[in-house]
């Protein structure tokens, strides 16, 4: 069976937001039917008929579990536009567009939509086990003594809320703490750390003034840029700032690692016949793309290092070397998983210790994340890939010509890497 080549034809986020910023009293659908519209508007959608919409939440309210679906519903694409709900962690928008362009690629579909939304701000707290079964009793009482009754016998403590913990279930660290032993174990030095960290919010700051982000964003609740850009930024500043998980001995930092965020963005994939009939560009193709996991319990700092695997899957099913590619964007969620992986993919003797047969090749820094990282832009889980798509897609498309690479790690040992080409 012969296949068809999957086009990114367009794209469309909102400004990412600070956790309890902007975006503070808006939920994922609020902030994911935004974005859409402004994808919808862009590119002259109002009243069509997609194949299918595809994205998600990391982390929703029990009333969301049609949470893409009812998103749809709310604005001005054809109602009979079908939609479903799918979730990795933070490899959730790039693995809507590997579902969506699986689907162009096969002839099952003609167009379509990847998408991805995180309201970090309007974050759902847990119950208690024994206020939940006192509920649930208290709702089957039909008498108000026997409600009442219900309600009193939980104890005072299990009314309290439980917030999100953000842990790794098996290994009850969070990301920072795994990626402090990331750090300590693949010798990544703090000032390498911010080093990165700078030149992620350089870059980001020269994209802004050059104009590279106005036909990107859709301004959206008063907020028209990216928050977390920090344009005054500087090392000696960076080298300020305390360590953020391990308080003693530690090298991540709030500079250095990516905060909480709200935020959602938006691809629009499409075969290259329906891209003609509709008058749109085709700005780059998807075509390699692998996911991989990794063990991460035992050997704790490898958590976010999953990529290294998918990395040298793709490019020898691609018959490419690291070498190869005109652009570089590697999800920044903490500096030192970036240098972390960076290190095994071009060294013959950590690749070598990570398992791998031989370094994959060297990266040109200058090549890496040239509009800013997630390091500057923040990191709403689900949105991120949507926007490294479209950034690497935009940059292919200006160029004329090229090979882009995508590397994104995402929670529970995952990872996924893309080739865009134009």
């Amino acid at each position: 069976m012969e296949t068809k080549k999957v086009a990114i034809v367009g794209y469309n986020r909102i400004p990412f937001a600070r956790i309890n910023t902007a975006y503070s009293d808006k939920g994922n659908q609020d902030l994911l039917v935004s974005t859409l519209n402004g994808l919808i508007k862009r590119y002259n959608l109002t009243g069509k008929l997609l194949g299918e919409v595809a994205g998600g939440a990391v982390i929703k309210h029990i009333s969301e579990s049609n949470l893409v679906r009812e998103s749809v519903m709310e604005t001005s694409l054809d109602p009979a536009t079908p939609a479903c709900d799918l979730q990795q962690a933070c490899d959730t928008g790039i693995e809507a567009a590997i579902y969506i362009g699986n689907k162009i690629a096969l002839g099952q579909i003609e167009s379509g939509i990847a998408c991805g939304v995180e309201a970090m701000s309007n974050i759902p707290f847990e119950s208690s086990p024994r206020l939940r079964k006192a509920l649930l009793k208290a709702n089957k009482e039909k008498s108000v003594f026997g409600k009442l009754k219900q309600l009193l016998s939980p104890k005072l403590k299990d009314w309290m809320p439980i917030p999100y913990p953000g842990q790794e279930p098996k290994t009850g660290l969070v990301m920072g703490g795994h990626t402090e032993i990331t750090a300590k174990y693949y010798q990544i030095s703090r000032e390498e750390q911010d080093a990165l960290a700078l030149k992620s919010h350089q870059n980001m700051t020269k994209a802004y003034d050059e104009g590279f982000f106005t036909d990107m964003i859709t301004p959206a609740f008063g907020l028209n840029t990216d928050n977390n850009l920090r344009r005054d930024t500087s090392l000696e500043k960076l080298a300020q700032l305390k360590p953020a998980f391990d308080k003693q001995n530690g090298t991540l930092t709030a500079g250095n690692s990516t905060p909480f965020t709200d935020g959602a963005s938006s691809i629009l994939l499409a075969s290259e016949e329906w891209a003609k009939e509709n008058n749109l560009p085709i700005l780059a193709y998807i075509t390699f793309s692998e996911v991989a996991g990794i063990e991460y319990v035992e050997n704790k700092q490898n958590l976010l290092l999953a990529p290294v695997f998918a990395a040298d899957r793709m490019l020898k099913k691609a018959g490419m070397s690291l070498e190869d590619f005109d652009y570089y964007e590697i999800h920044e969620a903490f500096a030192a998983q970036v240098l972390a992986t960076l290190k095994i993919w071009e060294n013959d003797d950590w690749a070598k210790k990570f398992g791998l047969e031989r370094a994959l090749g060297k990266i040109d820094r200058n090549k890496l994340n040239v509009k800013g990282g997630s390091l500057a832009v923040a990191h709403p889980f689900a949105a991120t890939g949507g926007r490294i798509i479209g950034t690497l897609a935009k940059l292919l498309n200006e160029k004329g010509s090229g090979k882009g690479f995508i590397s994104i790690c995402a929670a529970r040992g995952q990872g996924v890497t893309m080739i865009l080409e134009k």
